[in-house]
């Protein structure tokens, strides 16, 4: 990993919680490796994959030849590229051709009406500005609470985007010596959201009231990349392999351990039932563990340890309509999407996708799973299930979409990518009832924060 993608080139700059936030940028190797056009990243992303293609742990592109930095120079002084707004809206796109014309649903020949098919957008409804952006694979830098508030994390900064009214705000923004951020994740209550740090410390927060909680230290020794809440309880996975189950409520807070990775946790996610977690890691490995087989005496032995996967494991999704069935997406040596009866630990199908799985996510609303990608096209996928036909390719993004998030109705996905944009796309469509969130229970544990710190 280059160690130069994870140091902070903002420490400076002037800040601004609104969008018109100006930055400054500094022209080093960092950002111009950032800030290539389409054609030239192509082509270097095109040169590195031809030579670390299946190289274990190499999720991460790193770039050393002086004549590659040179040209890149020319080019952004040339192109004059100047990055001024943080989630900023740019120019919408135009509106997407219509493949299909309205008269072939008509129904004048038939008695029953047909039901229309659904138009997939071929280009994003809205992009945003997201400077500083940390182009690593195996972080967590996105997400979108169920207030419908989406947090973003670039570099040291934690923002959020207000998606009733589009306001933004900044959180919180760290210092140089315990960042950059390197995961984010709301609590369900869409409130409270933990920060995931470079040093290995994990902060709550709360976004209503713009306050500092409590930190959670000593659980870790290297940087914390996944979260995942289940109710009160915070799983956090380390870089170095652990995955600690975190009771917010009390002052030890940690009361379980999984071992069984032996490099980064770069993926956590709880089932909706909150019964199984499923964890990837950069040691190519998915594991399933039951709460039931819980113990706070010592490391807890997972359920199921599945070895399908060829490089490492990021992308994970649950489905929500079949409770024990898993999709988990490879990297750039491995590039298959699988799904996973995690009962019985069996593979049910795997899927060539031909490029680096980075994430998923599961339509709410209809059987469809949505999947983003690196090198080449930078695309998001949509995937009809179970057949895996694809319904669609959404492009625009010109670096790898490293996260997704999904709206709290299921109907609009963000993904950010590392050419430093936010995108969102109308990509699951309207459903006729849009189904409301459920109220959390969350709220109790964290009336007693304050007395814990």
């Amino acid at each position: 990993m280059d160690a130069g993608s994870l140091s902070s080139s903002n420490a400076n700059r002037s800040r601004c919680p609104l969008q018109e936030q100006h930055l400054h940028k500094k022209h080093n190797r960092e950002n111009l490796d950032r800030f290539i056009p389409n054609r030239s990243a192509m082509d270097f992303d095109y040169a590195h994959y031809m030579v670390t293609e299946g190289r274990k742990g190499k999720e991460n592109p790193t770039f050393s030849s002086p004549s590659k930095e040179a040209y890149q120079k020319r080019l952004a002084e040339t192109l004059n590229m100047n990055r001024t707004r943080i989630l900023a809206f740019k120019n919408k796109p135009p509106a997407p051709v219509e493949m299909i014309p309205k008269e072939f649903f008509s129904s004048a020949s038939h008695d029953k009406p047909v039901k229309a098919r659904r138009q997939i957008p071929q280009t994003s409804e809205r992009t945003l500005d997201a400077p500083d952006l940390v182009d690593d694979y195996y972080l967590n830098l996105l997400d979108w609470g169920s207030s419908n508030v989406l947090a973003i994390a670039l570099s040291n900064t934690v923002y959020l985007w207000n998606a009733n009214d589009g306001s933004t705000s900044e959180l919180v923004t760290v210092d140089d010596e315990v960042g950059p951020v390197t995961s984010v994740n709301w609590a369900p209550d869409g409130r409270h959201i933990a920060i995931g740090l470079n040093n290995s410390e994990v902060q709550l927060w709360d976004s209503t009231a713009n306050r500092q909680l409590r930190t959670l230290r000593g659980g870790h020794r290297m940087r914390v990349g996944s979260l995942a809440w289940n109710n009160h309880i915070l799983t956090t996975g380390g870089m170095d392999g652990r995955i600690l189950n975190n009771d917010v409520r009390i002052r030890d807070h940690v009361v379980e351990t999984y071992r069984g990775h032996d490099q980064e946790v770069c993926g956590l996610k709880w089932s909706l039932s909150g019964q199984q977690l499923a964890s990837g890691g950069n040691d190519n490995v998915l594991q399933i563990w039951d709460r039931s087989m819980a113990s706070s005496n010592s490391a807890t032995q997972y359920l199921h340890r599945l070895e399908d996967h060829t490089s490492a494991v990021k992308a994970l999704a649950w489905c929500p309509f079949q409770g024990n069935l898993l999709a988990s997406g490879g990297g750039a040596g491995d590039r298959s999407i699988k799904f996973w009866n995690t009962h019985t630990g069996t593979c049910l199908n795997s899927v060539d996708t031909g490029s680096q799985v980075c994430a998923l996510l599961w339509n709410k609303n209809e059987r469809e799973l949505l999947s983003s990608h690196g090198f080449s096209q930078n695309q998001l996928t949509l995937w009809k299930y179970p057949s895996m036909v694809k319904m669609g390719e959404l492009t625009g993004h010109t670096s790898r979409v490293l996260y997704m998030a999904q709206s709290p109705d299921g109907c609009t996905v963000a993904s950010a990518a590392a050419d430093e944009t936010l995108r969102f796309w109308h990509a699951f469509g309207t459903p006729e009832v849009a189904k409301t969130a459920p109220k959390s229970s969350i709220t109790e544990p964290f009336a007693h924060l304050n007395r814990i710190r």
